[in-house]
């Protein structure tokens, strides 16, 4: 699963859960101990649009793990059971049960052994608008099956069905063992109504139209999968196929993007192709689907052979034109169908060989696709927000937690991927793809964790790396290092001191390169740190240009570099990495003050990777430094005609800043761009110096479609200088984005906005809106985003009260309560 982030709060995910803090400490969270094993599952689904229900008839065929069993435990939450029955080839046999609302406890016909199989016949209706579950930082509830506009009342919104199923939440909508560990095949068969496509694990083996408008789809999975991976789909789709080796790889969007789907997802044959091939294991499954889900909140999940990815993946025409933002989202799932859905996490403790391998092959397609430049940035960008986490106090693994929900965190995404960079660099790329290799196919449709990792690569490496798992997969934190370095002319040696100041006083065992550098020349040394203090020689005839303290930049370490300005300026054009570039580039930024700094930064706007030239636009847009004519120079020639989209549109937002009203030509005629973000970045910069322009032009703008920065301008613009006459555009778009951090940022400058608003009905649909955001953001993240929507909505509610509205201030008070 690819998660949602709020920026703002990134990854810091709060309990959603009331057990007293000292007790969940107490219970060890180790795999779900096996009495029954999940055979197959056959499921007969209809769907009862009118109440959200799903009218089921299940088959379930089990057999006892070891020991004898005479009792199955089902989980079945939430349901209307009707009947329960042994099936004996086609004849039923009533069993009797006790059902609470969340389990089955099914008292079989006689003992099963090892070695025999039964089937249970269950039927029922499961309720899930009816089943209040505990929710989770992935979604606002924990459900399972969602009609999305089941009545067809919202005309701008699709009917849909989805089901969400991980961690436990399939069992809201069909009884089964609902833990990882279990495996099994299954077989859906589905009615729908004729107009509606279906979806669901592996391929559709048959489809027949009934007389009453509806049709039976059956889809056959016979390939073991866990049943939090169990899918179904179901909507008015348009359906884009592909194919890798003959085996079908197809899209489902909105009738809309169908013209756009393979810009969107077109890369994944390639990508299946790349991963089969690093990994030596050809893809295992039947066909590869990928379906978008409306009001669907956390990100996408790795279903077996059916992803569901939330709406922001369907971009249009102009959006793409500045990058595929879904592309490491599409990457991330599809590499779950090894980590993930062909070897499963052995319980949600172990979650991070799930998790931290699909993240970090966002690095691996980035590297192979763009260079080594992007895939270095990604796994930057996922380090970084890590840090911005502040979990250092949490394991890798973990076996004591409040709930499983919490597992799903920077520590098991981001921490995780980047202690697999390092293991990486350790043992060398063929041992690392080695081992990789050896354990998928150890534990092939089965379940793995870190200790069967460890054992793969040991058994490949022949190295004891006990020390490696222990301090970074069953221990907690990173390392602070303190890096300083001493010349000694006399005796012509280089002394590099470093110092690990994390304040846990606990010490890592760091392997790393140091590359020192004199003139043109660079020498490589490998070191190991394990000390709180290590202090490296090296023999050097001269004062070295620059040495790199892990030169392959591959620590999960945040560090403090004493270098001066000249070392990061030759660091900058000398060095192997992005991020040696990004070192030396934020360190230019901090000293502008400094002709050499000022230099660096200036010369990193034509840097070869665009990502660091967007680094160089964004130091000189946040500085209250007067900028050079050459450097304004050169920003014109990037907002003018950099290949970049994103480039163009950061330059301009440094035109901007400027205020020069020679630019309002070339700030109109950059409305008309084929970018989104080009165009509002050029109606931002124009509105800082003619707001009546910026204003009209947003009204001609607003006719048209508009999206992402060019619709966040517009709207802008609108509660900026605009009054209730827009207030059907704002509200609309407002209410229309989905729930992520761009409507978060949106929120402050709306509810000023509704401060403009007089008319009751107006005003009240804007507070609801806002009221319904706060709701359907996941309920981990409340703890964060409540007090400031609150905050919010107070200000506004003091506003309508200085202005005498107290009829608007009071729907404020009652829709806070």
């Amino acid at each position: 699963m690819k998660k949602l982030l709020f920026a703002f709060f990134v990854f810091t995910y709060a309990s959603a859960f009331s057990q007293k803090a000292d007790d969940w400490q107490k219970i060890y969270r180790g795999f779900a101990t096996k009495i029954n094993d999940l055979v197959h599952t056959k499921l007969e689904a209809s769907f009862d649009y009118a109440h959200s229900y799903l009218n089921g008839k299940e088959w379930i065929t089990l057999k006892p793990h070891f020991y004898p069993t005479d009792s199955l435990t089902l989980d079945a939450k939430g349901m209307q059971i009707d009947k329960i029955a042994m099936d004996k080839n086609g004849k039923m046999l009533p069993l009797t049960y006790q059902y609470d609302s969340l389990q089955l406890k099914i008292k079989l016909d006689r003992s099963y052994t090892q070695n025999e199989k039964y089937t249970i016949y269950i039927q029922y209706t499961a309720r899930p608008n009816d089943f209040k579950g505990e929710g989770s930082a992935a979604i606002t509830d924990a459900k399972g099956l969602y009609f999305i506009n089941p009545l067809g009342k919202d005309p701008n919104k699709p009917t849909q069905i989805w089901t969400q199923g991980e961690t436990e939440s399939n069992s809201v909508w069909i009884p089964t063992i609902d833990k990882p560990d279990q495996k099994c095949t299954n077989e859906f068969i589905l009615t729908v109504p004729d107009k509606y496509v279906t979806l669901s694990n592996g391929k559709l083996i048959k489809q027949q139209k009934n007389n009453n408008n509806t049709r039976t789809d059956t889809w056959l999975m016979d390939l073991p999968h866990s049943p939090y991976l169990f899918f179904i789909g179901v909507g008015d789709y348009a359906i884009v196929k592909d194919s890798y080796k003959g085996k079908e790889v197809s899209y489902y969007v909105e009738k809309p993007y169908e013209s756009v789907a393979r810009k969107i997802f077109g890369h994944t044959p390639e990508m299946i192709q790349f991963y089969s091939n690093i990994l030596g294991i050809d893809f295992p499954w039947q066909k590869y689907a990928q379906i978008v889900g409306r009001d669907y909140v956390s990100g996408a999940m790795e279903n077996t052979t059916a992803v569901l990815h939330q709406e922001s993946a369907q971009q249009d025409a102009r959006q793409l034109t500045d990058e595929n933002i879904w592309e490491e989202t599409i990457a991330h799932e599809l590499f779950h169908h090894w980590f993930g859905d062909y070897v499963t996490c052995e319980s949600w403790s172990n979650l991070t060989v799930n998790e931290s391998f699909a993240n970090y092959s966002e690095v691996l397609w980035d590297t192979y696709k763009y260079g080594k430049e992007a895939g270095d940035y990604q796994n930057w960008k996922d380090m970084n927000d890590y840090f911005l986490s502040n979990s250092d106090n949490k394991d890798l693994v973990r076996f004591y937690y409040e709930n499983r929900e919490d597992m799903f965190d920077a520590v098991s995404y981001n921490k995780g991927g980047r202690i697999l960079h390092m293991l990486r660099n350790y043992v060398g790329d063929s041992a690392f793809f080695k081992s990789l290799n050896l354990y998928l196919n150890s534990n092939k449709f089965g379940n793995g964790s870190a200790v069967k990792l460890r054992l793969a690569f040991e058994a490949v490496t022949g190295k004891d790396l006990n020390w490696f798992f222990n301090q970074w997969y069953f221990g907690s934190g990173h390392p602070i290092l303190d890096i300083n370095y001493v010349y000694d002319d006399k005796a012509h040696l280089e002394k590099v001191i470093v110092q690990q100041k994390q304040v846990t006083g606990k010490i890592f065992k760091l392997p790393f390169a140091i590359d020192i550098y004199t003139g043109e020349n660079r020498q490589r040394y490998q070191v190991c740190a394990e000390n709180a203090i290590d202090t490296f020689y090296f023999k050097v005839d001269e004062k070295p240009n620059l040495v790199n303290v892990d030169a392959d930049k591959i620590l999960l370490a945040q560090k403090t570099d004493h270098k001066t300005v000249s070392e990061f300026f030759y660091q900058y054009n000398h060095a192997q990495n992005y991020l040696d570039k990004r070192e030396a580039v934020v360190y230019g930024g901090n000293h502008l003050d400094d002709i050499l700094g000022y230099t660096l930064v200036e010369n990193a706007l034509y840097d070869p990777f665009f990502r660091v030239r967007l680094q160089a636009l964004n130091i000189f847009n946040n500085t209250s430094q007067t900028l050079h004519q050459p450097t304004i120079d050169k920003i014109e020639k990037l907002a003018k005609s950099d290949p970049k989209k994103l480039v163009k549109a950061g330059a301009i937002d440094v035109l901007g800043k400027l205020k020069n009203k020679d630019y309002k030509s070339f700030f109109i005629n950059s409305l008309q761009d084929s970018s989104y973000s080009v165009a509002g970045a050029a109606l931002n910069a124009l509105s800082k110096i003619d707001s009546v322009e910026a204003f009209k032009q947003a009204l001609t703008l607003s006719k048209a479609t508009a999206k992402g920065r060019l619709l966040s301008s517009i709207v802008n613009m609108f509660m900026r200088y605009g009054d209730a006459d827009n207030f059907d555009y704002v509200a609309y778009n407002f209410n229309a984005l989905p729930v992520g951090q761009e409507k978060f940022e949106l929120l402050p400058d709306f509810t000023v906005y509704l401060a403009k608003i007089n008319d009751s009905t107006q005003f009240k649909r804007g507070v609801d809106y806002i009221i319904q955001f706060k709701n359907d953001i996941p309920q981990a993240y409340h703890e964060q985003t409540d007090p400031f929507i609150k905050l919010f909505l107070n200000e506004l509610k003091s506003k309508k009260q200085t202005m005498g509205q107290v009829n608007l201030a009071n729907y404020i008070t009652e829709k806070l309560k």
